[in-house]
């Protein structure tokens, strides 16, 4: 079982790390097009493209001004430490094991718009550039377009070499739109959290982002391969419903009196 899950807007690049141990991404040349484009943008102009305080579109110049390889790890950090949002708030992966990197490695995926795809230990630099962004580029009009079928293709040889025909998809919408579905050799099984607010269960952006972190840790902590075991999922008070799951979407629900 493969699982695949967002980046976050937030980085970290100061916290100590729990491991040394790191790798590299496998799509840096196609970064590197990317990054030879954003560079040519002024604050001004990534402020209007990603709508952006000042603040945060200078940063983000100087970013893409910095950007260089080879990346090292004194000017990079391994991407699951290096993100800090509410899905890695949940993912908690500095509490992580030497067991629970190595089978993370292996088993989970984080979609990028600037790197494509990341292995947990790949280092990478910091940036900020959402999938959905319309920049246009070489390749077409976005970023779906740039990077159209290197994500899937990518997916489906990890599948391959773990035997595996079942992709976890823990990510946004916005982000799994990358993955051309179509080509994928795989069973797609989405979890859906659902919090109980005025009298229904509904999906709360940010408890749903970080109970996605939560199941991508539960797998990794417990070595699962298999969609079904999914379904003993019970931290932070959610189970499973199989009366509101259809089909591969499985609804994990919660309510907290």
């Amino acid at each position: 079982m493969l699982l695949v899950i967002s980046p976050a807007k937030k980085l970290d690049y100061k916290t100590p790390l729990p491991t040394k141990k790191h790798s590299k991404a496998q799509m840096l040349g196609d970064a590197q097009l990317l990054i030879a484009g954003l560079q040519k943008l002024s604050p001004p102009d990534i402020a209007s493209m990603m709508s952006l305080s000042e603040a945060l579109s200078t940063l983000n110049f100087q970013r893409y001004q910095e950007w260089s390889l080879p990346f090292k790890t004194s000017n990079a950090r391994q991407a699951i430490l290096a993100f800090k949002g509410d899905v890695y708030l949940g993912l908690d992966a500095y509490d992580y094991s030497t067991e629970d990197f190595a089978f993370a490695q292996d088993h989970l995926r984080i979609l990028s718009g600037l790197y494509g795809i990341l292995r947990p230990l790949d280092l990478m630099q910091a940036y900020r550039l959402e999938m959905g962004t319309s920049f246009s580029n070489e390749r077409g009009r976005n970023l779906y377009e740039f990077w159209g079928s290197k994500i899937s293709e990518s997916l489906n040889k990890q599948l391959k070499k773990l035997g595996s025909s079942t992709l976890l998809n823990l990510a946004s919408n916005e982000y799994f739109k990358s993955v051309e579905t179509k080509s994928l050799n795989a069973q797609i099984v989405t979890p859906v959290f659902k919090d109980w607010k005025n009298d229904k269960y509904k999906v709360i952006s940010f408890f749903a982002k970080k109970a996605r972190g939560r199941m991508a840790s539960y797998v990794i902590k417990n070595s699962l391969t298999a969609p079904e075991q999914i379904l003993d999922f019970d931290w932070d008070g959610y189970s499973y419903s199989e009366s509101m799951s259809l089909g591969a979407e499985l609804v994990f629900t919660r309510r907290v009196e």
